[in-house]
């Protein structure tokens, strides 16, 4: 904010997967004049397109899983990386924490790119359907920004004008008004322009705005400023998601990350990336979580790091509270986002017993034998000792669990990588998807005190996630529904997609729940539901800039 912003910042980002003929593609432009270039047809369509691009440096990044997993009730930390601050809640995280400040300079450059496309569109001449549309979009994602600000950082700076120059002045609105003059407004207008579906993968829709109307508008709800028809109207608008267009419910939960299917039904709107750009380096992006929620498989007897397996960074691993979430007798939910076994892609020789360390003997493991197995929660007293010293491959059980083997999220691995070190995938970040909007309208319905509506809603998604012939074990009544049922059905469908401390803030749950279910995170007080405002906007702005409480200003 407090920087020359250079409005033709364009990325030559992948917001296209290359299996799309038509889709939303940006072009690398440099050295030209914001004046004169934006107000061409051409300017304006880039300048759109390099709005979206700002969504990349922050959702499937470590900045983005590090902000929205870290801390809460079903992630802890693992062994390696840094920024476990937001898992400690320690006193370094603080106004100089590097993604904190990452993800507020980056939401502000989006939200003056979209500023300088609304101002100059004016001037524009091209068929003004479309340029109807063009704004649209930068709308939603103006209003995607800022309640992306308002619901991790509070009150803040509030412009809906473009910033060509250097400002030295910011100032810090409050929630309320921030709601009230961009993000309901700024949606009510994509609502009213944006076509029900655009051929141009990627690019915003009527159903995208109207869930994030939804999303906006319940977590209002729970604010002292909220709208008296806040929730109701969050029910309306996801009704209208659910019964308005062709999504659907896909019929197996493990199809949503199949990486051959990530144009599916259930999709309503996603940050998508193309093989081609993120595998040449021209997208600088692309999706990274594959890194991030493995355990250290390729040190382990028959095991070296491959592209199958992926890259263990060993950043988050699930609280033993999450791993406890699931009835696997009648949900296949844990068995499809978790990994259990490991296939020796090295070999390894018979060993003798190690009466010294207890080890036992273990047989030759040959290339394809399964090497680790993983038995994961409600079937870990299957695997008593005496069991697991009967086998060549190692058998890690919950006792044995550590910051280096633990169950590990496989929603993001992505064996299409053109090498083993390779930091970007392909897969596209998912931030709007059917089932959620059932879970968000079941929320909406409690909100209202209807827990009959919320269980309907509920059973829906639990019905897909049913183990065959279990559909009517795994139903849930009015009865059974409360805000805390709520988030852990949202733990069981949504683990390690990027809502979670989102989620608990929304809710007032974050402090509760959090020191329940996470040891790690025994430092967290109330006034972490915000996070700081970063040094450097403090340092930047004439007069300073207010710190949220807490933290030293």
């Amino acid at each position: 904010m407090n920087r020359k912003i250079y409005l033709i910042w364009f990325l030559a980002l992948g917001l296209w997967i290359n299996s799309c003929s038509d889709a939303l593609e940006e072009e690398l432009v440099t050295d030209v004049s914001a004046a004169s270039y934006y107000t061409t047809e051409k300017g304006l369509q880039d300048a759109v397109n390099a709005t979206y691009a700002l969504l990349k440096p922050f959702y499937g990044q470590e900045a983005g899983f590090a902000m929205t997993t870290f801390g809460t009730d079903i992630w802890t930390n693992g062994a390696d990386g840094g920024h476990k601050s937001f898992n400690f809640y320690d006193t370094d995280l603080n106004p100089a924490e590097d993604y904190v400040e990452l993800a507020w300079q980056t939401w502000y450059r989006g939200i003056n790119q979209a500023n300088g496309v609304i101002n100059r569109s004016t001037d524009v001449e091209m068929d003004e359907a479309e340029k109807t549309v063009r704004v649209a979009e930068v709308r939603f994602l103006r209003a995607l920004y800022y309640f992306q600000i308002v619901t991790t950082y509070g009150d803040a700076h509030l412009s809906l004008e473009e910033t060509v120059d250097v400002e030295i002045a910011a100032n810090k609105t409050p929630q309320a008004e921030i709601y009230g003059q961009a993000i309901v407004p700024d949606l009510e207008f994509a609502i009213a322009n944006l076509p029900d579906s655009q051929s141009d993968y990627g690019r915003a829709t009527k159903p995208a705005a109207e869930f994030l109307l939804g999303k906006a508008l319940l977590t209002r709800s729970y604010t002292d400023f909220s709208e008296g028809n806040d929730a109701a109207r969050a029910e309306t608008l996801f009704g209208n998601v659910i019964n308005n267009y062709d999504f659907a419910l896909l019929d197996n939960f493990a199809s949503l990350f199949d990486i051959t299917n990530q144009m599916n039904s259930e999709m309503i709107f996603v940050i998508s990336n193309s093989k081609e750009q993120v595998d040449s380096g021209i997208d600088e992006y692309g999706h990274r979580g594959h890194l991030y929620f493995l355990q250290e498989y390729d040190v382990r007897r028959g095991m070296t790091r491959d592209i199958a397996n992926g890259r263990p960074w060993k950043r988050h691993r699930p609280t033993e509270f999450m791993l406890s979430l699931w009835n696997r007798d009648n949900d296949v939910r844990y068995d499809a986002s978790f990994k259990h076994v490991w296939y020796s892609n090295a070999g390894a020789d018979a060993t003798e017993a190690n009466p010294d360390t207890g080890e036992p003997a273990r047989a030759a493991l040959a290339i394809g034998d399964t090497a680790i197995f993983i038995p994961g929660p409600m079937r870990n007293d299957l695997w008593p000792q005496s069991r697991q010293d009967t086998k060549p491959y190692i058998v890690v059980t919950d006792d044995e669990y550590s910051e280096r083997l633990f169950p590990s999220l496989n929603k993001w691995i992505d064996p299409t990588r053109p090498d083993r070190q390779k930091e970007q995938g392909q897969r596209d970040f998912i931030l709007m998807r059917l089932a959620d909007a059932y879970l968000l309208r079941a929320e909406a319905r409690l909100q209202q005190g209807d827990a009959a509506g919320a269980a309907d809603d509920i059973n829906v998604v639990r019905t897909r996630a049913a183990v065959a012939g279990q559909e009517v074990a795994i139903q849930i009544t009015a009865a059974d529904v409360d805000l805390d049922f709520l988030l852990d059905e949202r733990a069981r469908e949504l683990a390690g997609e990027g809502w979670r401390w989102w989620d608990l803030v929304r809710t007032g749950k974050l402090v509760e729940r959090t020191r329940l279910y996470n040891p790690a995170a025994a430092n967290i007080q109330d006034y972490h539901t915000l996070r700081p405002i970063p040094q450097e906007q403090i340092d930047r702005t004439q007069g300073g800039y207010p710190q949220n409480p807490g933290y030293p200003q």
